[in-house]
């Protein structure tokens, strides 16, 4: 075998190998869910993200052993990559495929090489009309075998080993909440049916059967949340409809799904009929296929360079104090660098820093930490960088930055969804915004803390508000395990000295909280903290956050549903 062949058919082995490991993981997302193994869930998922890389490891490992010219001759690398896509014709996950082959060339190559020619700039191989093994979604007709029947064989066609707690009583909830989204004039169309994706998406405590409905050429969303109870049955919790509640589900700000897929773009292009003003990005992300959403990020990224004028200027907002941020206005993400030197009080190191950010990609993020794409030896126009900003790069990140010709290579950086800091939203939310508002701030908090995480820095400015309105955490130097933390109650004072004193007059070791404290760091103004003590007034107490570890410890996973209350079953029928 010729070095191109060998080297287009090792990178392909790896490929394939991390993709069946990924598809093992998936699956043992069902198995997690039939015995309520959260703990090993969690495992599960943090072993599928961390997966991919050890992959592009071993597969760069066996090419340098194995074809060590490869290395020294980037000029073999457009005949490899000619040949890697000829073995891609009909295979079922090219485009991801495509996008580990950049890995690992990107490991072997000198950036110089990152161009067309050496790497995947665009899609190869078209992903459209793929054919598994089997469909990736199964229709059912309401008109001929009636909507109840539909909805029963839906709901017993994914073989879970739990028995359904009242199935009877579940799928008449079902059809009345269906019934109920329809309006007055509703006319069933000769193609009225239910399309429901083949595989459950698994994710916290949850399983969500995903489908769509069809009349005419009206496409709605059809998800149907199931839990399962203590007892080892399972029940339907809802039937979630609205583009809304369907879009906070697949939020940038939750952890992946768990879904075993054979054709990935197939799940993408049904999702995006259901979603449609979903990022591609976002929904395979969502999906787990994290390092295909940073490649059509990027190629996303590039297009835009090109058919845009605006700047990279600083974002605005309170500047920080670890990180550098940075926006395109005509893109709705931020790019963050950590800088060479933290302004006091920050003590923090870069590592330390980073492994904040990997805890979080890792970690449940309960619709309250936003995701994170993250990069190395982005390049960047110098004419498209405000001079503001250039000079900020320069003075606090110089050691993440490199001027090469008309480009500024930044040797690493995060890139989030773009939201409005909370400290800004409040100071232009009309009254009704603002309690809103503020009800969610301390719901984030509420949220995270269940989910064993502890925010550390609690200033509005930390938090940002999405296009859904739901408060969100993003900064992430000084989070913590919940676990972790010591609260404590501080202590009276012993005497008059002590009331007066600028320091505290009690011990504080390194991992002690003092939520009484908390006070300042949440509202100064009196009107806007007495709002927030109308529903969170516990959040300011040792108390609380002791029984919030206990659960944790005693491993008792919170639930944390996402959709709203009134969309629940129990609430709305029961």
């Amino acid at each position: 075998m010729d070095t191109w062949a060998g080297v287009a058919q090792a990178i392909l082995d790896g490929f394939n190998r991390h993709y069946s490991l990924f598809r093992q993981y998936s699956r043992e997302g069902k198995e997690c869910f039939e015995r309520a193994d959260w703990a090993r869930a969690t495992q599960v998922s943090r072993e599928r993200i961390m997966g991919y890389e050890q992959r592009v490891q071993e597969t760069v490992d066996a090419i340098q052993r194995d074809f060590p010219e490869v290395s020294r001759n980037a000029e073999l690398w457009p005949r490899i990559k000619i040949v890697f896509i000829g073995k891609l014709m009909n295979h079922l996950q090219s485009e991801c495929a495509e996008t580990f082959y950049n890995s690992v060339a990107c490991r072997v190559l000198h950036r110089d090489y990152y161009k067309g020619d050496y790497i995947f700039w665009r899609p190869a191989i078209s992903t459209q009309y793929l054919r598994g093994s089997q469909p990736a979604y199964r229709s059912y007709y309401p008109d001929s075998d009636g909507l109840r029947r539909c909805f029963l064989e839906i709901l017993t066609s994914f073989n879970l080993a739990n028995r359904f707690e009242n199935l009877r009583r579940d799928t008449r909830y079902l059809e009345r909440a269906l019934l109920e989204r329809r309006s007055d004039n509703w006319k069933a169309k000769p193609n009225f049916q239910v399309q429901v994706l083949d595989c459950l998406f698994y994710r916290n405590k949850a399983a969500y059967v995903v489908g769509r409905l069809i009349n005419g050429d009206i496409k709605q969303p059809f998800i149907i949340p199931i839990l399962r109870y203590d007892d080892g049955t399972i029940g339907i919790d809802a039937l979630l409809m609205r583009q809304k509640d369907v879009a906070v589900l697949f939020s940038f700000s939750r952890a992946y799904f768990l879904v075993d897929m054979e054709v990935p773009s197939a799940y993408v292009s049904f999702l995006l009929s259901i979603m449609p003003r979903k990022s591609i990005v976002d929904l395979y992300a969502m999906l787990g296929l994290q390092k295909q959403a940073k490649t059509i990020f990027y190629r996303e990224l590039q297009h835009h360079l090109r058919h845009s004028r605006d700047m990279f200027q600083v974002a605005p907002g309170v500047r920080g104090m670890v990180m550098l941020v940075f926006t395109m206005p005509s893109m709705p993400f931020v790019f963050k660098l950590i800088k060479d030197r933290f302004d006091p009080p920050k003590t923090a190191s870069r590592q330390e820093v980073k492994n904040k950010y990997l805890l979080v990609k890792n970690h449940d993020r309960v619709g309250r930490l936003a995701d994170t794409l993250e990069y190395s030896n982005v390049a960047i126009p110098l004419e498209r960088i405000d001079p503001n900003l250039l000079e900020q790069l320069q003075n606090d990140a110089a050691g993440s930055v490199e001027v090469d010709g008309e480009m500024l290579v930044i040797k690493h950086i995060y890139i989030e969804r773009r939201m409005e800091p909370l400290d800004n939203y409040l100071a232009q939310a009309s009254p009704p915004e603002r309690k809103r508002a503020i009800r969610d701030y301390g719901n984030s908090i509420r949220d995270l803390a269940g989910a064993n995480i502890f925010p550390g820095d609690m200033l509005k400015k930390n938090f940002g508000v999405t296009r859904h309105d739901r408060v969100v955490f993003y900064d992430y130097d000084e989070i913590c395990y919940i676990t972790e933390c010591n609260f404590r109650k501080v202590p009276p004072p012993r005497d008059f000295n002590d009331v007066m004193s600028d320091t505290p007059w009690y011990s504080i070791r390194e991992n002690d909280v003092f939520p009484e404290t908390f006070g300042p760091f949440f509202f100064a103004d009196p009107v806007d903290m007495q709002l927030f003590k109308e529903d969170h007034a516990e959040l300011m107490t040792a108390t609380w956050w002791n029984e919030v570890k206990e659960n944790i410890l005693t491993g008792n996973q919170a639930d944390v549903f996402p959709y709203p209350r009134n969309r629940r079953f129990k609430y709305r029928y029961g």
